[in-house]
């Protein structure tokens, strides 16, 4: 049987010529700088496109807090082909009243202004959402809510839990992606705060001259609140509760289409949306119409190249051509092939090919145990560790020190916001693996195609010689000339070991059994190629780096290295544990 998603492909295609064609039903009319007040008085601005006829039609939203201006494509798009589109800038962000301050008002918001666009006069009353990233989360803010007019969503690479998967990872901080974000969120809030705030008359009486000051940048107070907030809480606790997403499941009523991405950084939050919501969403026809897409890049870019590796044609993506295809199907209940389509669709890297499956995780993977093997000498790419299925019996462990003055840097991977300074997505690891810092463990060369698909973790018996350390892991996919391709990671900052919600240090010396989510990918590691396993404690800038002195991550200044040790014997299986499809 051909690959289906290679069909739905074509099928794509095919209906972006049909939406084509499409733009000459419809003139559209646009209208600027549309008021919403809110339950609290606070007035929204959005455009609205829609088609220049008489009736009522469906209506597309997006919030946005990246301007509303950008939606312009899509908003003109989707007019001609018979949708009212919403664009609304988020509460605090450029043409809207109130203060910006990230997930706290995106609710309530997010239900007035779903209520709001249901009653405009040219509005069937059906109303859904669509948008990546932030505009994700808007729509899984709001679908908690349940206003009664939201029919259906389509948030795409957005996380799950603005704790584990936004702001942290594993317990350590994602700083490369908060600074980077909240720098950029930032600019807009100075420059409303300069146009409110800077005029001449203000300093007209000021002496000397030469002292006027131009504009009134003032402090950083204000510009983003937030992100002291949320130094201020690294633990999981009700500060992060009241809007993760994950314990609200059951409050979600409408249908979704969850597009999630390889080397996204918002990867493992996408996969627990799709999985959450089927699971425990507030209706039947919320838990039996999820449905699922994996693409390759989402923050890391759009394709085919991501990073430094091609992933070929079958890579490509339409955002625009699966939201009115979503919602043709869905709103005006055109049989577009959706309905017989299964209702998970993957990217699988390696083969590079598109798959549709039954549901997500695979049913039929097979949880395989790679253990870690070496003569205590893994460090570097030139050391002895090797990934084998057989347990170890009585091997001499691997150490390493770790050095926060010195740590070990994010070499592509799930990175987000400037891809200048940190480009994201797919590059060659060895120079990494050459750092004595790092261990780095394969498998014999295969001898078929293997493909690993699902959720991977690491398993390791480890100890340090300080208070609290990290431990990271990565999975690499490595080609017969070498070429050793980055494939998922992930990180565990070692004093929330057993729990997120509190955090406990660890006692030097002590042997500790770890487990690090690597979250998921879908890859054939082609025959001639090798699985390999890199493990430390540092990837910095994508992560703070843990100082090992168990003080306040956020104030502390003190640095002191760590000997950390990785344990591989009888007693310690140390693994590897990937989800191998038959």
């Amino acid at each position: 049987m051909t690959q289906r998603v290679t069909c739905a492909l074509l099928i794509a295609l095919s209906y972006a010529g049909a939406l084509a064609r499409a733009e000459e039903h419809f003139e559209v009319v646009i209208e600027h700088n549309v008021p919403a007040k809110m339950r609290d008085g606070v007035v929204l601005r959005a455009d609205i496109y829609r088609p220049k006829a008489d009736g009522k039609f469906p209506v597309l939203l997006t919030r946005t807090p990246y301007d509303r201006r950008g939606e312009a494509d899509l908003g003109l798009l989707a007019a001609a082909h018979g949708y009212v589109v919403v664009a609304q800038d988020v509460r605090g962000r450029y043409t809207s009243e109130g203060d910006w301050y990230p997930f706290k008002n995106e609710s309530q918001d997010g239900y007035d202004t779903v209520e709001w666009a249901a009653a405009l006069p040219y509005s069937s009353g059906k109303v859904g959402m669509y948008g990546g990233s932030y505009v994700g989360a808007t729509q899984m803010l709001t679908a908690i809510a349940a206003p009664p007019h939201l029919a259906g969503i389509l948030p795409v690479v957005t996380a799950s839990n603005y704790h584990e998967n936004w702001t942290y990872q594993g317990g350590a901080f994602e700083q490369w992606f908060d600074q980077s974000w909240t720098t950029g969120l930032a600019e807009n809030t100075l420059d409303r705060r300069m146009g409110r705030d800077s005029y001449a008359t203000r300093w007209d009486m000021g002496l000397p001259l030469a002292d006027y000051p131009l504009l009134d940048l003032g402090t950083p107070a204000g510009l983003a609140d937030y992100y002291v907030d949320w130094l201020a809480h690294p633990n999981y606790d009700d500060f992060w509760k009241k809007w993760s997403i994950e314990e609200h499941y059951s409050q979600i009523q409408v249908p979704a289409l969850h597009v999630a991405a390889w080397y996204d950084l918002f990867q493992d939050g996408s996969l627990r949306n799709y999985m959450g919501i089927k699971g425990h969403g507030g209706s039947e026809a919320a838990r039996n119409g999820q449905r699922l897409l994996v693409i390759v890049g989402g923050h890391a870019g759009d394709g085919p190249v991501i990073g430094e590796v091609d992933f070929g044609k079958e890579s490509a993506f339409r955002e625009d051509i699966l939201i009115l295809r979503w919602y043709d199907y869905l709103l005006k209940g055109i049989d577009n092939g959706m309905g017989s389509e299964k209702p998970v669709k993957l990217f699988v890297m390696g083969k590079n090919q598109g798959r549709e499956e039954a549901d997500w995780p695979l049913a039929r993977a097979q949880s395989t145990r790679y253990y870690l093997h070496s003569q205590g000498k893994a460090n570097t790419l030139s050391g002895t560790g090797t990934l084998v299925t057989n347990a170890p019996a009585a091997e001499a462990a691997d150490k390493f020190t770790y050095d926060p003055a010195d740590p070990v840097p994010t070499h592509g991977g799930p990175l987000c916001c400037d891809g200048k300074h940190e480009p994201p997505g797919a590059f060659d690891q060895r120079p990494v693996e050459n750092r004595d810092d790092v261990l780095v463990y394969t498998t014999p060369v295969f001898t078929k195609d293997t493909e690993v698909t699902g959720n991977i973790t690491l398993e390791i018996y480890a100890s340090t010689s300080a208070v609290d350390t990290d431990f990271t892991g990565k999975v690499v996919d490595v080609g017969p000339d070498g070429y050793a391709r980055n494939i998922t990671e992930g990180i565990l900052r070692g004093r929330y070991r057993d729990c997120h919600e509190k955090a406990e240090l660890m006692n030097p010396g002590q042997v500790y059994k770890l487990a690090l989510n690597l979250w998921s990918t879908s890859n054939v590691f082609l025959a001639g190629h090798k699985l390999r396993l890199e493990v430390s404690s540092s990837n910095f800038p994508r992560f703070d780096r843990n100082l090992n002195t168990g003080e306040d991550q956020a104030h502390s200044v003190r640095i002191v290295k760590a000997t950390n040790t990785i344990y591989h014997d009888a007693k310690h299986p140390s693994a590897l544990i990937v989800p191998v499809v038959p």
